[in-house]
């Protein structure tokens, strides 16, 4: 991945189910070119219960969306973009194409500090059932928390990203209140 200051982020709508696909396709398309732009498609991972049976799932974070990191997107990367199969559009739309600033980089800014895949949070449940997340990707953002499915382990976000709003899920471990080193089976 590209690490630069002077490095914009832009999100893009792709097919869904088709996001490595138009990755690996868009990576090749630009070869030549590799060193001025990353894709990035951050996913998280979900504990899946399945026939009595637990597994772990890394499943998209922003279905069908795609983020991409350079310094502008210039016309050789547009049309290119454009013209891989599976691409939808540019955010907020392609006649005016926006880099993240603001509310929207920071969220972006924070899932991409935990890596490509994001894992479960710590939490704990105070007296009043209320989630308190003590570390990973849903600290700092227990304000956006719609819903917790204890028996899951999981809890619904709504965000708002370049004006779309988006609900995912995260999985989360509650730790025991008096030693937060010892995972609880709920």
């Amino acid at each position: 991945m590209i690490v630069c200051s002077h490095m914009n982020y832009y999100i893009i709508q792709v097919k869904s189910l088709k996001e490595d696909e138009y990755i690996q396709r868009i990576e090749k398309r630009l070869e030549f070119r590799s060193n001025s732009q990353a894709f990035i498609f951050p996913k998280r991972e979900l504990k899946i219960k399945k026939n009595g049976k637990t597994r772990k799932q890394a499943l998209p974070l922003f279905s069908s969306y795609i983020f991409i990191q350079t310094e502008e997107i210039d016309r050789q990367l547009y049309n290119i973009m454009k013209t891989t199969p599976y691409f939808y559009r540019f955010l907020p739309n392609n006649q005016s194409i926006q880099k993240l600033e603001g509310k929207d980089l920071s969220l972006i800014q924070h899932f991409l500090q935990f890596g490509k895949t994001i894992e479960s949070s710590r939490v704990v449940f105070d007296e009043n059932d209320r989630i308190i997340v003590k570390e990973g990707p849903m600290k700092g953002l227990e304000g956006l928390i719609s819903k917790v499915d204890r028996r899951k382990k999981r809890a619904r976000i709504q965000v708002e990203l370049a004006q779309t709003p988006i609900i995912f899920d995260l999985s989360f471990d509650v730790i025991e209140k008096g030693g937060e080193n010892n995972a609880t089976n709920l």
